[in-house]
């Protein structure tokens, strides 16, 4: 009963993170709520017993990439958000959008069957390193690949941005 009450406590504080990320015009205060969601989630891990998921949760996306996209954020100089003037479809767009969401997961929880299933063999450990390493690089090998491309050429792209920025300035 306490984890449960735990885990309606954090999904409470998912949800408002996550809204309060979306509807913030600050991008530093934006990102900083991100920052708090991703935590939630690396706790929402530690209660499914996966502490290397939690730790790398943390280290990696609440830690790394989050110091990356503050950095962006900072450089371009994009602080402060004003409203464009050209975009007002987008918040109608959003709403319906929004709306179909909460619809369609109110009606998955409401056909989800009442009980929990049966019991059978226990399941493999969510964190284990050795299992999540051997998935990494044997049945995901091209996602895992494609991904660290991608964020390679996410840091070519800041490095050219920032020497054009400092081009201009001169």
């Amino acid at each position: 009963m306490e984890e449960l009450m735990v885990f309606y406590l954090l999904s409470g504080i998912a949800i408002a993170t996550a809204l309060a990320m979306v509807s913030t015009r600050n991008a530093v205060h934006s990102a900083l709520f991100l920052v708090l969601n991703l935590l939630t989630v690396a706790v929402f891990y530690l209660l499914l017993s996966a502490p290397f998921v939690t730790m790398v949760q943390i280290a990696v996306y609440a830690g790394a990439v989050m110091v990356l996209f503050l950095f962006v954020i900072m450089m371009l100089g994009a602080e402060r958000v004003g409203g464009a003037a050209g975009l007002r479809w987008q918040a109608p767009l959003a709403g319906i959008f929004g709306a179909a969401l909460i619809i369609g997961a109110l009606l998955a929880f409401l056909r989800a069957p009442a009980g929990l299933a049966p019991a059978g063999s226990p399941p493999a450990p969510l964190g284990d390193p050795s299992a999540i390493g051997a998935r990494l690089l044997t049945t995901h090998v091209l996602p895992f690949e494609i991904t660290s491309i991608l964020l390679l050429i996410a840091m070519v792209g800041v490095v050219v941005l920032a020497r054009d920025s400092r081009s201009e300035g001169k």
